[in-house]
């Protein structure tokens, strides 16, 4: 008889059966997840992780262009590019990013919060682009980076080439300088090639030659390992440098007037009396375009926005200053032109003039007796322009002043020209909607009042009074050339009108010029040379209007001082070069700013004395480098 033990091994059948169909079912699940897992990274994120993969081996470097020299016109190299150093980092070469930049700054010696700021601050960047830690770097710091470059993955050194101003200060706000390009930049020039981290020219030849310049980017497609460092150039595309530009600048000349501003505010700007080229222009205080080549700081950049006397501004073109008794010489030709003045017939000055019932002061106490025309222009008699203001008038003096080129911009190559105030009836009317009151023209007619001008027009003018009646249009490139010396462009005088003059009116006019320098009671005595005869005018602008007793510019505080101003010309018998003077608060113009003209035009002189050999000026039509 059989026992029965009580167990039925079919019982738990039915649950395995059920436990394999669920297991069964999370394998299925499990691939179906993985496939599909799968086929998203290959059809929908397939081409990226390619691209990942491909830049963790192949990187495509941009070398930006080498900008193009930039010569004076005797072939004296004034800006060109030099070889430097960057700092980047890319944090896809490294598993820790931020402690790799810790390691970096201390190593370096910089704070950790600077570098992770640069870090955090371009978190939106694409793949495997360079962060750039730091422009133009030190040596210690290019052998800092080299000496630990396996233990900083992602950090490497980039050659470039960065601008360099021979001279500094000396010719930077006509040379201009350089700025990374800003994002509204970007987006309006992507299209002409620029990418992000490039330079482009912000200010003065910099700027407004930028196209010339800049030159066309190459590329490398290079080979790294797995810390990011250069294995081998797979395929290079050279970059093309860009033009060579010559300036009619003199080196020689700008150093000259340099030197003699150094100091003082103020600006010298020199023309060639036969053409309008600027043959020297610089403004004090300057700044140094280097500081921006190498990357301005923001402190850096700050100091001097809200720097009082204002060094970035081009005194010479954005600077507008009453003209004071350099406006006598417009006086002048209109009394002449417009028959008013009786050349011989005197005036008595007995140091003040009464229009109404104010009473207008000469700048000599005491007046100057008995005066006609050539001794008002010698000595500067202030008496002898008020009577012939208001019988001139305000509209014919405004005619010949804006005749020789005042009240309007001359058109210079530069960024930011002012053009100055010429007023007359219309003028006031729409300004201020009141008429012209006829004591308003007395201070007109010494280059006080409502009438401002540039020392660039001054000395435009001055141009065209020893030339003749020719108005130029300053100029300052002569060619644009190719790496190999094939002139692209060429510039040359452009005028703007010829002004019909009698030649009587100049005879006068030149030889009451040519006295106040060379006469003994000339006001323009300091600018008298042994070497070349010099003709010019004095002017003393105030700043405040003075009442009361007779004050030393040295008595008043230091922004109320006068400016001082010397226009002139030089040789006499034939005239080559025109300069203007102006120093900010220097006082009386014969003393101040006379002796600094005498300084320019006695070098030019010392210049065409020189054998032809030695003088380096290359020929009108020759474009190779000396």
């Amino acid at each position: 008889m059989a026992i029965s033990t009580g167990i039925n091994r079919q019982d738990g059948a039915p649950k395995v059966r059920e436990r394999v169909r669920w297991l069964y079912v999370l394998v299925i699940l499990a691939f179906l997840a993985l496939i599909t897992r799968l086929a998203f990274l290959q059809i929908f994120q397939g081409e990226r992780y390619t691209f990942l993969s491909e830049n963790n081996r192949i990187r495509l470097k941009r070398i930006p262009g080498t900008r193009g020299m930039m010569f004076d016109r005797q072939g004296q190299l004034l800006v060109d590019s030099r070889p430097s150093f960057d700092l980047i980092f890319t944090p896809e070469d490294t598993q820790d990013a931020k402690g790799t930049l810790g390691q970096l700054a201390r190593y370096l010696g910089r704070d950790e919060n600077e570098l992770l700021a640069v870090f955090e601050a371009n978190k939106e960047r694409l793949a495997f682009e360079e962060l750039t830690l730091g422009k133009d770097i030190d040596w210690p710091t290019v052998v800092a980076v080299e000496t630990h470059q396996l233990e900083l993955p992602g950090v490497a050194l980039r050659t470039r080439p960065r601008r360099n101003y021979a001279d500094g200060p000396m010719g930077a706000h006509i040379l201009g300088y350089l700025g990374e390009i800003g994002s509204k930049q970007l987006k309006a020039l992507k299209d002409q090639g620029y990418a992000s981290g490039d330079e482009m020219g912000q200010y003065g030849l910099e700027r407004r030659w930028e196209t010339f310049l800049r030159g066309q980017s190459g590329g490398q497609q290079v080979e790294v390992d797995a810390l990011g460092r250069r294995m081998r150039v797979l395929h290079e595309v050279p970059d093309v440098p860009g033009y060579t530009v010559r300036l009619t600048l003199d080196r020689e000349l700008q150093e000259t007037a340099f030197a003699a501003l150094q100091g003082k505010e103020g600006t010298i700007v020199a023309l060639d009396v036969n053409s309008g080229a600027v043959l020297a222009m610089v403004s004090t205080p300057a700044f140094d375009p280097n500081v921006f080549a190498r990357g301005v700081k923001a402190d850096e950049w700050r100091g001097l926005l809200n720097d009082r006397l204002l060094p970035l501004n081009n005194r010479a073109t954005q600077g507008q200053y009453p003209p004071g008794s350099t406006f006598k010489i417009i006086m002048t030709i209109a009394g002449l032109e417009e028959g008013v003045i009786q050349p011989e017939s005197r005036i008595s000055d007995p140091g003040f003039y009464f229009f109404g019932n104010r009473q207008f002061r000469d700048w000599k106490k005491g007046g100057h007796g008995a005066v006609d025309l050539h001794r008002a222009i010698v000595e500067s008699c202030d008496v002898y322009f008020y009577q012939l203001g208001p019988r001139i008038g305000i509209d014919k003096i405004a005619k010949w002043a804006r005749a020789f080129g005042l009240g309007e911009k001359t058109g210079i190559a530069l960024d930011g020209e002012m053009g100055g105030t010429v007023p007359d009836t219309e003028w006031k009317k729409r300004r201020f909607r009141q008429p012209w009151f006829p004591g308003e023209t007395v201070s007109i007619a010494i280059g006080q009042g409502y009438l401002t001008v540039t020392p660039l027009q001054m000395a435009n003018m001055m141009v065209a009074v020893a030339n003749g009646g020719t108005l130029y249009r300053p100029w300052i490139v002569r060619t644009v050339e190719s790496v190999s010396g094939a002139v692209i462009r060429q510039y040359g005088p452009e005028k703007i009108r010829s002004i019909e003059i009698k030649p009587e009116t100049l005879e006068r006019l030149r030889n009451g010029l040519a006295d106040v320098v060379k006469l003994p009671s000339g006001t323009g005595g300091a600018a008298r040379s042994n070497i070349v005869a010099v003709a010019g005018k004095t002017g003393t602008s105030q700043v405040v209007e003075m009442k009361g007793a007779y004050l030393k510019s040295e008595q008043l505080s230091y922004f109320n001082r006068d400016h001082a101003w010397f226009v002139s010309y030089a040789p006499v018998e034939n005239p080559q070069i025109a300069v203007a003077v102006l120093v900010e608060h220097g006082g009386h113009g014969g003393s101040a700013a006379a002796p600094m003209a005498k300084k320019v035009i006695e070098k030019f002189i010392e210049q065409q004395s020189r054998p032809a050999g030695q003088r380096q000026v290359r020929a009108e039509g020759d474009s190779r480098a000396n």
